[in-house]
C-alpha cells in the first residue's frame, strides 16, 4: 500500500512534529513526512528535520503581508504533493482563503478537549473551571479558530496542586500518542470499509424511498417499499479475492461496462459474479475518489432501479 504524503507547519521546538516524523518510520506506518516548513527559519525543529534528511521550507513572515505568507506556503506545500498537512505548533492563523484550498486536507492539533476552550490558556481556564480533566483533541482546521471536526481526543487526569505548566507538561505526552495515531486513521480511512459504508448512506439517504438491504451478506441500498424493494448499490468488501472496496451499481450495459473499465481501470473493475448481471464496480477504497462522482453513480442507479412513479416526481423536479 502507497504510504500518504504529509506536510508538517511549525514555528518552534516542533516536539509533535517530531512525534508524527518518528511514528513514520515505524513499521506498518501508512504515512511518510515529505516537508517541514515554518514561519520561523530559526525554529529548532527546522534543524531536526534536516538531521532526519527531510526537505524543509521557511520563511520569515516578520514584514510580510498574511496573504503574500499563505500564498508562499501554499505554493510550497503543493510543490511536495501532500496528501495532508499537518499544524504542529504552528503559531499564526491561516487565512480562509489558504484554508479553502486545504479543506479537508489541513489538521491541527489543540491543548483541550474540543469543544471546549478554544483559543489560548487552555490549561489554565481547565483549572480555573474545576474541570477533572485537561487533555488534547484533533481537529480539521476551518476559518473558525479550533471549530472543525474533531477527530480524536485523548483525556488527561487533572491532579491536586496541578498548575498550568504540571498540566501542560502532561498533555503534550498525550499529544504525542494522540497525533500520530489520528493522523494515520485519517490519511487511511479510504481503507476502512466501515468509514466507507458511512459516506455511502449518508449520500444514498438523499434519495426517496431508500432503504437497507443486503445481498449475500454485504451491505446494500435499495428503493421501493418494503415489499417490492429493488437494490441499486451493493457495497462489496474486497469480495472473492479482489483487491477493492468497490461501490457495485447498475451501468446501462456490457459495452457501457468494457469502456469505462479499459478507459479508467483505476476506478472501474468487472465485479466477480455481479458484472454478468449489469453491475459496474466503482472502486472507493483510493485517497482521490470523487465523492461528487459516486454521488452521480448512485444517482443514475436509483433511478434505473426506482418505481415509476419515484422517476416522475424526480424528472418533474428536474423540469421545475
Amino acid at each position: 500500500m502507497l504510504k500518504a504524503r504529509v506536510a508538517i507547519v511549525i514555528s518552534g521546538e516542533g516536539s509533535n512534529m517530531a512525534a508524527l516524523l518518528y511514528a513514520s518510520r515505524l513499521p506498518g506506518s501508512v504515512f511518510e513526512i515529505v516537508l517541514v516548513a515554518s514561519n520561523n527559519p530559526q525554529a529548532p525543529g527546522l534543524a531536526l528535520a534536516e538531521a532526519e534528511g527531510v526537505p524543509t521550507w521557511s520563511l520569515s513572515h516578520k514584514g510580510v503581508a498574511r496573504d503574500e505568507f499563505d500564498e508562499a506556503l501554499h505554493e510550497a506545500l503543493t510543490a511536495a504533493r501532500p496528501d495532508a498537512v499537518a499544524l504542529a505548533g504552528y503559531m499564526r492563523l491561516l487565512t480562509p482563503a489558504f484554508v479553502e484550498r486545504w479543506q479537508g486536507r489541513l489538521l491541527n492539533i489543540h491543548p483541550s478537549l474540543l469543544p471546549n476552550y478554544r483559543g489560548l490558556d487552555t490549561h489554565q481556564r481547565a483549572l480555573d473551571a474545576g474541570d477533572s480533566h485537561g487533555g488534547c483533541s484533533v481537529h480539521l482546521v476551518t476559518e473558525e479558530v479550533d471549530a472543525g471536526e474533531v477527530l480524536g481526543q485523548l483525556p488527561v487526569a487533572i491532579r491536586a496542586g496541578d498548575t498550568a505548566e504540571s498540566l501542560a507538561q502532561r498533555v503534550r505526552l498525550a499529544e504525542h500518542q494522540l497525533y500520530p495515531a489520528t493522523l494515520a486513521a485519517y490519511v487511511s480511512r479510504h481503507q476502512d470499509a466501515g468509514w466507507i459504508e458511512r459516506q455511502v448512506d449518508a449520500i444514498a439517504a438523499t434519495f426517496p424511498e431508500v432503504l437497507r438491504k443486503t445481498s449475500h451478506g454485504s451491505p446494500g441500498w435499495a428503493v421501493g417499499s418494503e415489499k417490492s424493494a429493488k437494490l441499486f448499490a451493493i457495497l462489496a468488501d474486497r469480495h472473492h479475492g479482489e483487491d477493492a472496496i468497490g461501490l457495485l451499481v447498475k451501468a446501462s450495459g456490457p459495452d457501457e461496462m468494457t469502456g469505462l473499465i479499459e478507459a479508467r481501470p483505476e476506478t472501474y473493475y468487472w465485479p466477480k459474479y455481479y458484472g454478468a448481471s449489469g453491475w459496474l464496480g466503482f472502486r472507493l477504497n483510493r485517497p482521490d475518489t470523487d465523492w461528487d462522482e459516486v454521488r452521480d453513480w448512485l444517482e443514475r442507479s436509483w433511478r434505473a432501479c426506482a418505481p415509476p412513479r419515484l422517476t416522475r416526481l424526480m424528472r418533474a423536479a428536474d423540469e421545475f
